[in-house]
């Protein structure tokens, strides 16, 4: 009887501890569910543009349309021949239908004009041969011997450089973002005298591809930023 006593009692006080044990666990867990730490992780890359697109565009003014047609269609070939000749292909070429302005039409122009019409033709490369392309129209001016002059695109038809090749680029920044990251919370715990934990939450990362700068738009500026949440513990 003594001995169901005394067992009785030693399973008494092992449950006792162990309920104060748990009750310690959830004091900690509830003081600690607070303690977390967000921060953010960059990654950037500078990256050459491998696809560019280039319209090429002139203009022809006159009062015989026929006549503008056949000037046009001229200019187009000698293009052509002029872009062919320096290493575009075929298939990078895209001719779109000219475009006519009469201006006898326009309602609220009262301007006296030497011509009527104004025909704009424009011809697209497109090519991920960048610097061949680059080169090329660094000599367009060579077309000037021929009397043909091109002249700007404006905001309707500007160069553009892209970077098409991002997504193979992608996993690995992201990882680098992160690891960035991770680096900037150890920093922060050791500073408050914690440790790092789980992670809590994290986002898939906001990433952007930008010119470097106004004169070098063929090269791109890659970024992501990510943003993390870590549990802190003593």
């Amino acid at each position: 009887m003594k001995d169901k006593q005394i067992l009785a009692a030693a399973m008494i006080a092992v449950s006792i501890c162990i309920l104060g044990w748990c009750i310690k666990a959830g004091i900690d867990n509830f003081a600690n569910k607070d303690r977390k730490v967000n921060v953010k992780g960059l990654a950037e890359r500078e990256v050459e543009a491998d696809k560019v697109t280039w319209p090429i565009v002139t203009k022809e003014v006159g009062n015989d349309l026929p006549e503008l047609y056949h000037r046009v269609g001229t200019k187009q070939q000698q293009i052509k021949a002029f872009l062919l000749k320096s290493g575009v292909k075929a298939d990078e070429l895209t001719e779109n239908a000219p475009q006519v302005a009469d201006l006898n039409a326009r309602e609220y122009d009262n301007t006296n004009h030497n011509y009527r019409y104004i025909v704009t033709s424009v011809i697209t490369v497109t090519s991920q041969q960048v610097k061949q392309v680059r080169g090329i129209i660094a000599r367009q001016g060579d077309l000037l011997k021929d009397g043909i002059a091109i002249v700007d695109g404006g905001y309707e038809n500007p160069i553009k450089y892209e970077y098409v090749s991002f997504k193979e680029m992608k996993p690995k920044m992201m990882q680098e973002a992160i690891e960035n990251a991770e680096k900037t919370a150890q920093q922060f715990a050791e500073n408050s005298h914690s440790q790092i934990d789980k992670i809590v939450s994290a986002d898939q990362g906001q990433f952007s591809i930008d010119d470097r700068d106004s004169n070098t738009p063929w090269i791109k500026k890659v970024r992501v930023v990510t943003t993390v949440t870590y549990s802190l513990k003593d």
